[in-house]
């Protein structure tokens, strides 16, 4: 240990400590691992259960053929059938977000258990696309390595070529490198001194496949590791020398062309099998096909980690960039839980630190205290930041504003090395138990809502006998279908109701943008330093209409620069509207109540009046059906909405965008920034951001309609179910009464799990 090191005392307290934190955790992984057997087990039974059921009612269709019943049973057969065959196979995804050099990689590798198996580096730039990581029950360490098509490298490869041709008048031309790069790792050296037309009739020096994706399959982690390394490692300017690179590895240097990359690990004890691990760049991606897909995995993330060195988040602002990316998950995506992840909490300087401490604090005399004391300062402040940042983006009751941690202090070096802290200490484990637990969670939810749903299907297959009067039943599903449709006709009101706030915040919205556009494109066009190294990133933020992602600026989107004042004012009440399906679910149930206490008070046989009951028991339990579809529908649009605003931008200034792209020779840069200032001036005077508003407004008009037209279809349809004249059958139904039973079962151990 170095000087200033733990005392004996410390390490003595260490030792003793340790061990108990690790039975503890050893313990809370056996629990869980338990759960999930628990739970595979009961949907294998249900699986068991529905299969047997479809054949029944299969067997009973065929043999009976009862007017008026057919698309009754059909309904139910389509809903049984309809049932996902395996719940728990569904992912859930967890994004690594970070910018170049955050420890993204570093981390994973922590986490899953192996040290050096995505490459990491102190100094260059190593991820260069979107890695997908899970396990399976296989033996084999696999990677599939996805390219772009010929259409798609075209696309990109024209920009290049156009970043190429400005003159060469920057000691720190970056955006030029590296497209010089992209072009000779494709074409060979001196290709980047050839036009967009003969590289296209150029024979690349690169081995491409076909198939156009590369498959890996090893038994050990560290031969996969090797062959990854080429292809997912990004050359840097140092990389490019001629003599450390031979002619086999340049056949292999695909990464100009890869999409992304799927890797999948045998099953680990560290990670649940399910859990898909996204390493995400940063910033996105110059190539239009990798910067769309670096958008779709980051909606499509449940858990967001946010990761930024220690050294960086100890200034006076967490990267915000990375943050606003991540909570915009919250609004148009699946994320249910943000962290940030701050790495590199080893990092310490002891005599700095002692310094640095407030005067009257306790002595500190050993680099191990010093580590954990300034990291639980840093984790308090940081969380402070977090939540007053959430708070302005997200409504009051959401689940990550009330959890504990939304800071972690990692270290992975010392997670393999334990030098100054424990395991323990480093927060890996902390990690993995807290992915463990969401996991075990949303599957216990997932399997209870399966259940639930099966269970709803039999108990109406248990009680459809009957011998009641067809006409009684005909005027009872006629009364109850104009009351529901009168209902959401109250409903599509109720959501104008809703979107009313929306109108005035996107009134503040665009005023506050009319204020402001000019000094948020001077950010973007006026340089304190001059525009030695810029004027080739405008280019390219040019030819790709506004967003680019720069290895040196970060991420450039001025569209969505532009319309983030109008984010600002509506992104709250964007995130409370879209919780509506509750309260929608609340007022259906609510409405079927009333009805049924209004027809049950006109009847007067006690044998109709059970009929009746159980119908309309049915009837409130297949509306959570059919609000789970309608939340499905609001999943899908909400993120088409919420970025209808920069979309609508963004078409408005793309014809100046062309414009400027094209524009060659002296002063080009001058030339470009006038032809996108006179754009903006002229776009916002006609209407530009009002026309944004109107956009998303019809944006959401249109997921009106779409609610209500869904709604009325799925109640007409459920009340043609529920009064089919059942009474004809004659008691020939197929029984299904064990198979409700052990149904039932389940969801009661279910529910008793979740309430433990």
């Amino acid at each position: 240990m170095a000087e200033g090191g733990p005392e004996q005392g410390n390490n003595d307290s260490a030792i003793e400590e340790t061990p108990r934190k690790k039975r503890k955790f050893i313990n809370s992984q056996n629990v869980e691992d338990e759960a999930l057997r628990n739970y595979k087990k009961k949907q294998k039974a249900l699986r068991t259960i529905l299969d047997q059921s479809c054949r029944k009612l299969s067997e009973f269709l065929s043999l009976h053929s009862v007017p008026g019943t057919t698309d009754g049973f059909g309904y139910i057969k389509n809903r049984l059938t309809g049932l996902k065959p395996n719940v728990l196979q569904d992912p859930i995804y967890v994004g690594l977000f970070g910018s170049t050099g955050a420890g993204k990689s570093t981390l994973l590798n922590a986490i899953i258990e192996k040290k050096f198996f995505l490459p990491v580096s102190g100094s260059k730039t190593c991820t260069s696309c979107v890695v997908h990581i899970n396990t399976s029950r296989s033996k084999y360490h696999e990677a599939k390595i996805h390219l772009l098509d010929d259409e798609e490298w075209k696309d990109e490869l024209k920009a290049l070529v156009a970043l190429m041709e400005l003159e060469e008048n920057s000691e720190n031309d970056n955006e030029r490198d590296e497209a010089a790069l992209k072009i000779r790792a494709i074409y060979g050296r001196g290709a980047e001194t050839k036009t967009y037309r003969e590289l296209c009739g150029a024979k690349p020096v690169v081995s491409i496949p076909s198939s156009r994706c590369i498959v890996f399959k090893e038994l050990q982690a560290e031969e996969l590791s090797e062959k990854l390394d080429m292809y997912i490692r990004a050359q840097s300017i140092s990389d490019d020398t001629e003599s450390e690179t031979s002619e086999e590895d340049i056949k292999m240097q695909l990464w100009p062309l890869i999409r992304n990359v799927e890797v999948t690990l045998p099953r680990s004890d560290v990670i649940p099998e399910g859990v898909i691990f996204l390493d995400i760049p940063g910033a996105g991606d110059f190539n239009s096909k990798r910067d769309a897909m670096w958008k779709e995995n980051i909606n499509k993330c449940s858990v967001i980690w946010v990761v930024s060195s220690f050294e960086r988040i100890q200034g006076k602002k967490i990267d915000e960039n990375l943050l606003n990316e991540g909570m915009k998950a919250f609004q148009c995506g699946m994320c249910r839980d943000i962290a940030l992840v701050a790495t590199k909490s080893d990092s310490l300087d002891l005599e700095e630190y002692k310094r640095e401490r407030k005067k009257g604090q306790k002595p500190i005399t050993n680099e191990h205290d010093a580590i954990l004391e300034r990291n639980e300062t840093v984790k308090q402040e940081k969380s402070k930041v977090m939540k007053k940042q959430l708070e302005k983006k997200l409504p009051s009751h959401s689940e990550v504003l009330q959890k504990a941690d939304l800071v972690y202090t990692v270290s992975a070096r010392e997670y393999w090395q334990g030098r100054t802290l424990s395991k323990e200490e480093t927060e890996i484990p902390k990690l993995r138990e807290f992915l463990r637990n969401f996991y075990v969670s949303e599957k216990r939810k997932m399997l209870k809502d399966y259940a639930k749903e099966t269970l709803v299907i039999f108990a109406l297959i248990q009680n459809l006998s009957s011998n009641q009067d067809k006409q009684h039943l005909q005027v009872r599903k006629n009364g109850l279908k104009d009351f529901i449709m009168g209902k959401i006709s109250e409903l599509e009101k109720d959501i104008e109701k809703c979107f009313t706030p929306m109108e005035q915040h996107l009134s503040e919205g665009v005023n506050e943008a009319k204020r402001s556009y000019e000094t948020i494109i001077s950010t973007f066009l006026k340089r304190d330093h001059g525009y030695q190294g810029f004027h080739r990133t405008l280019k390219a933020v040019c030819l790709k209409n506004g967003v680019f992602a720069s290895r040196i600026f970060d991420r450039i989107d001025i569209n969505e620069s532009l319309a983030q004042p109008i984010y600002d004012k509506i992104d709250a009440t964007f995130g409370q509207i879209f919780r509506i399906q509750m309260s929608t679910r609340a007022m259906l149930k609510a409405s079927l109540v009333v009805f049924r206490c209004a027809v049950q008070q006109r009847l007067k046989e006690s044998e109709t009046k059970k009929l009746v009951t159980f119908r309309f028991e049915f009837l409130e339990q297949e509306t959570d059906f059919i609000i789970n579809e309608i939340e499905k529908v609001i999943l899908q649009r909400k993120a088409d909405i919420y970025h209808s605003l920069s979309a609508s931008i963004q078409k408005d200034l793309t014809p100046y965008y062309e414009e400027a792209a094209k524009i060659r020779g002296s002063q080009a840069y001058q030339r470009m920034q006038n032809v996108i200032n006179q754009g903006l001036k002229n776009e916002v005077e006609r209407g530009m951001f009002e026309k944004a508003k109107e956009d998303m407004k019809s944006e959401l008009q249109k997921l009106k309609v779409e609610i209500t037209r869904k709604l009325e279809k799925d109640f007409s349809d459920m009340l043609s179910l529920a009064f089919c004249p059942w009474d004809a059958l004659d008691g020939k139904l197929p029984g299904l009464q064990q198979e409700f039973f052990f149904v039932n079962m389940i969801d009661e151990e279910l529910q008793s799990a979740e309430d433990a």
